[in-house]
């Protein structure tokens, strides 16, 4: 497969066939509107010969129409100079019959011969003749005479297009050197900003290879306002990982420490210990408590942490799974448990580990309580945070647990034999879980059912 190109890439050449098409639309525009200039202009100079060469005739008593000896312009008195002029209508003293011509138009075969009414305007080109390509406008005009009737004649002037079109090709060659340079200084202009622009995603590459060459702990906060958001995650990211690794040597540590006494213990016995029986029996003490703390390690290790990027996950059908067993096997203790959950709450991380704090609070709740639980969970959103958190409460109607011993409850062994049996293993897999997603748990007691409450607040950030 070929290597997708680069982001520098995409956008130079995005922008060179933009910048290509946009001077292309600028060449074509800017040269139309040259060239409908140059006829008007064309059209105005041609006007004004007309006007000219009216203001120089003049007339005799019988009604005969006199030119101007001389031409408004040197190239009309000259052969085949470019520049041509005819009159054509009665009553006008030329050679020809009724048609009178400049000198330079003398001998050649022009397109004269049209006769406009009074008033009438006719401009044409670039016309193909014998003489090239001409632009010629023909006036029709009434002249009023005094003790006659009016003259009825058409006014030609015509001019070479090889001048307009000189003038075209030139202006078109310097238009194309003028946005050609501009297109080439535009690119580099566009390089220099792109370079500029593109800097806080070097920076922000750079940062992750430093971190992950371990020569920086997280990404910088320097970044634009576009790359905080991304960064931030990032950083984020790469603290739930390390913090996943962290927690797996720790649990590891602690395995290791925690197996060393039932190992040492039955290690004595199996050295010292002649009785059968008692050898027995203390075997299996000690692997019932070694199997316990490698229970506990690995619901440890299980547990996933905050994560940045985890799908949100509704808390009522998980809580009613885990009810519905619950009910099952306190079937007898005749417990009810009510929700009363935001539809609007959800748990950022591992389906496991929610399963696992809810399974474990649920599950101490109706081993305490006498007929009723209350589970409650909603989001809660402090000024300032970019998310909202997840706060749940556990709440059961049992004796809950006395002021003075809610911190040897909490209180975290590391060694599974100093765990109080049936519920401290529970509890302290879920302070680790809370640890883990950097949330607070506080036990107090509940004000409306009596017994003990949980409280848990997990940040989603």
């Amino acid at each position: 497969m070929a290597r997708p190109l680069s982001l520098k890439a995409r956008s130079l050449t995005a922008a060179g066939f933009v910048l290509a098409g946009f001077l292309g639309l600028a060449f074509f525009a800017l040269d139309k509107a040259f060239h409908e200039a140059s006829l008007a202009s064309q059209r105005e100079r041609l006007q004004g010969y007309v006007y000219a060469y009216l203001a120089g005739a003049d007339t005799v008593r019988t009604g005969t129409l006199i030119p101007p000896e001389v031409g408004p312009d040197p190239r009309f008195d000259r052969p085949s100079s470019g520049l041509y002029a005819a009159i054509v209508g009665d009553n006008v003293r030329n050679a020809h019959a009724r048609q009178w011509r400049s000198p330079s138009a003398l001998g050649v075969e022009l397109p004269f011969d049209t006769e406009l009414a009074a008033g009438e305007q006719r401009f044409d080109g670039p016309l193909a003749t014998p003489e090239g390509e001409l632009y010629v406008l023909s006036q029709g005009i009434e002249w009023s005479l005094p003790n006659s009737d009016p003259l009825k004649l058409t006014v030609h002037v015509a001019e070479d297009g090889a001048e307009m079109a000189r003038q075209a090709t030139q202006f078109r060659r310097t238009l194309f050197a003028w946005l050609g340079g501009l297109g080439v200084l535009l690119l580099l202009l566009l390089l220099a900003v792109q370079r500029w622009s593109l800097a806080p995603l070097r920076k922000i590459a750079a940062d992750l290879e430093h971190v992950e060459r371990g020569n920086q702990e997280r990404l910088g906060d320097d970044y634009p306002v576009e790359l905080s958001g991304l960064s931030t995650n990032l950083n984020a990211f790469i603290d739930s990982e390390r913090e996943r690794l962290k927690r797996y040597r720790n649990t590891l540590s602690d395995l290791a420490h925690s197996l060393k006494t039932p190992l040492a213990v039955m290690r004595t016995q199996l050295e010292t210990q002649s009785d059968d029986r008692q050898l027995r029996w203390t075997v299996l003490e000690q692997v019932g408590r070694m199997d316990e703390i490698v229970a506990y390690q690995l619901s440890r290790a299980a547990t996933s942490g905050r994560q940045t990027f985890a799908t949100p996950l509704a808390l009522e059908p998980y809580a009613e799974e885990i009810v519905q067993s619950l009910e099952k096997v306190y079937a007898d203790r005749n417990v009810l448990c009510e929700f009363d959950i935001d539809p609007a709450a959800r748990f950022h991380g591992d389906q496991g580990d929610l399963l696992e704090l809810l399974g474990n609070l649920l599950e101490n709740a109706f081993k305490w309580a006498r007929h009723r639980v209350l589970l409650s969970a909603r989001p809660h959103q402090e000024e300032g945070s970019r998310w909202p958190s997840l706060e749940i409460s556990i709440e059961d109607d049992g004796p809950g647990i006395p002021d003075d011993r809610i911190e040897h409850v909490l209180q975290r062994g590391v060694r599974g034999d100093e765990r109080v049996q049936g519920h401290g293993i529970g509890l302290s897999i879920v302070q680790d879980i809370v640890r883990a997603y950097r949330g607070t748990l506080r036990v107090t007691r509940s004000p409306t059912l009596g017994g003990a409450r949980f409280d848990i607040r997990l940040e989603r950030n």
